[in-house]
């Protein structure tokens, strides 16, 4: 008997943690749901995922080493490969900035004023899903890196040739932390410019074209001494611009698609818009060397081509395929005339040409992107409640503050570094050229 106790007593145990376990189990199915709405699981949109992190891939393939190859073809003289070192350089030390810091100061959780929380610290934080997206934010933070690393690349070409490898390393990714940042959060992660002005800029007319502009302009004029009348360039310098530049192309393509966040049919109108701008503002300024009696070539192409990008930035998503080729001529004609304007009054050289390129066209489309968001004319409207005298205002002040906070933090930057480490080679190594002496490492 008692040995038939216990087995009873151990059959009754037995059947009391069946009990709890199915207990458990059905009260892990019917909290699921429960779980799953809080943001515990992964409710990220793999269609929308995959196409931001391919179109992330793309940029990032296609548009630094395209604009990296440019600034090699704007050197001239023997200062190709140094100009192709900074480049990299500076855009790896750059992408570690952003990494540590840059991003949760650009796109850290907002609250309508100037910088993003420090919740995202070496990336050591990520939401489950990107605010108002479907994808991961890991996957926005990853498409983000493509558009701050752009501006970097293109300030090398602003002083190829006559900048110390040592100085640009360090300024760049600085320049990155305190002058970018803040201005990308202020527009795109929810700071107060977007609050207050509701700026419109799809893809960095105003954060990347304007900003890289006003500061190329100022590391320009603190090295006043470019060559008054420059060198020819040299057939391989050609070729490697436009090699440079069908890449930029291929990468702004995907940048303006992926920065719909879904792909879907806002995607694809702003790639188609991006494509239709670029091919408007090369013919453009092909034509206007024409009737200017400029006898256009390869760089006039190159140069056309980047202010068509520059000006369609801003209205990529938000405006018809008409109304892109439209933005794209005016604001090109506009960028072409300033760039004309600084050649023949200032000693700026290429420098004051991509000022014109990508400052001149990204204000110009920023301000036109109003006209055009138009329903009538094939736009998505303007934002709710928005007149279009008050939108045009508003970005009219964004291209003021944003001009000045990019001239000074620049300015300050650069004044800087240069108390620790020259800017400006001596004259001896720049008429060498560079790339005379520079160590080949271990």
């Amino acid at each position: 008997m008692n040995g038939m106790g216990r087995a009873n007593g151990q059959r009754g145990k037995a059947g009391h943690r069946l009990a709890l376990l199915a207990c458990s189990l059905l009260l892990a199915s019917i909290s699921r749901p429960a779980s799953a709405q809080s943001g515990a699981l992964d409710l990220a949109d793999t269609g929308d995922t995959a196409w931001v992190l391919a179109a992330s891939v793309l940029a990032l393939a296609a548009t630094l080493p395209g604009l990296v190859l440019f600034a090699c073809g704007q050197a001239r003289g023997r200062n190709q490969i140094t100009t192709l070192y900074q480049g990299m350089g500076a855009v790896l030390a750059s992408a570690l900035a952003w990494a540590v810091a840059g991003y949760t100061l650009a796109f850290g959780n907002a609250s309508g004023g100037w910088l993003g929380a420090g919740n995202a610290w070496m990336l050591r934080e990520f939401g489950n899903l990107r605010t108002a997206s479907s994808i991961p934010e890991s996957g926005f933070a990853l498409f983000q890196s493509t558009s701050a690393l752009v501006p970097v690349a293109i300030l090398v070409a602003f002083r190829s040739g006559r900048m110390n490898t040592g100085w640009f390393m360090v300024f760049a990714p600085l320049w990155s932390l305190v002058a970018y940042a803040p201005l990308a959060h202020a527009i795109w992660g929810g700071g107060w410019i977007s609050e207050k002005f509701l700026a419109i800029d799809w893809t960095g007319g105003i954060v990347i074209g304007l900003a890289v502009g006003v500061s190329g302009l100022v590391l320009a004029l603190l090295g006043a001494e470019r060559e008054p009348a420059p060198s020819p360039l040299s057939p391989l310098s050609l070729l490697l611009i436009l090699l440079g530049t069908a890449l930029f192309l291929v990468g702004r393509i995907a940048a303006s698609g992926g920065q719909a966040l879904t792909g879907n049919d806002d995607a694809a109108a702003a790639m188609l818009a991006t494509l239709l701008g670029a091919a408007a503002g090369a013919i453009s300024w092909l034509f206007l060397g024409l009737v200017t009696n400029r006898a256009p070539g390869p760089l006039s192409l190159a140069r056309g081509l980047l202010c068509g990008l520059a000006c369609i930035a801003p209205a990529a998503g938000y405006v018809s395929p008409g109304g892109a080729i439209m933005i794209s001529v005016i604001g090109t004609a506009a960028s072409y005339g300033l760039a004309r304007t600084l050649q023949a009054r200032t000693r700026l050289g290429d420098a004051g040409v991509l000022a014109s390129v990508f400052a001149g066209g990204g204000a110009c489309g920023s301000l036109l992107v109003v006209p055009f968001i138009q329903p009538a004319l094939g736009g998505t409207g303007l934002p709710s409640g928005t007149s279009l005298m008050d939108q045009l205002i508003g970005q009219a002040a964004t291209l003021a503050i944003a001009t000045a906070w990019m001239a000074g933090t620049t300015l300050v930057l650069a004044t800087m570094v240069s108390l620790v480490r020259p800017m400006r080679p001596s004259q001896d190594r720049i008429d060498q050229g560079l790339d005379v002496g520079t160590p080949e490492g271990f």
